[in-house]
């Protein structure tokens, strides 16, 4: 058994699709409209295969969010090195997302960072 995509609803549909481009290399299909709801959604896909389906609607509400809340909390990214760790770490805090933690080394002995992306979102990069 194997998860086939995570789904996502975000303000700024674009915007999303544009991140995991630009920082994870992902791409996406084509738009997919349904006029009577207003869903937007792309299927973004990653190099290993793994998808997320990012959506958005009218009425979508806009929520703070704590990142020690009950559910999902956040997308880790394992992007092959420490190397590329640190380079996308870099290249997302020059272009002004917040560094949460790392890159470090955890207790668990993972190698990783993680960024507080586009609407809040909690992004971890991995080696």
């Amino acid at each position: 058994m194997k998860i086939d995509h995570i789904a996502l609803y975000v303000l700024d549909l674009e915007m999303a699709k544009y991140f995991f481009i630009k920082y994870f290399k992902a791409t996406a299909n084509e738009l997919y409209y349904n006029p009577q709801t207003g869903l937007r959604t792309y299927f973004l896909k990653f190099d290993d295969g793994a998808r997320l389906e990012i959506m958005s609607r009218p009425g979508i509400i806009s929520q703070s969010k704590n990142m020690m809340h009950q559910g999902f909390i956040h997308i880790a990214f394992s992007v092959g090195s420490k190397e590329n760790v640190d380079g996308i770490t870099q290249r997302l805090k020059d272009d002004g997302y917040m560094v949460m933690s790392g890159p470090r080394i955890t207790g668990d002995g993972y190698y990783e960072s993680s960024i507080l992306a586009f609407e809040d979102n909690l992004i971890e990069i991995t080696e």
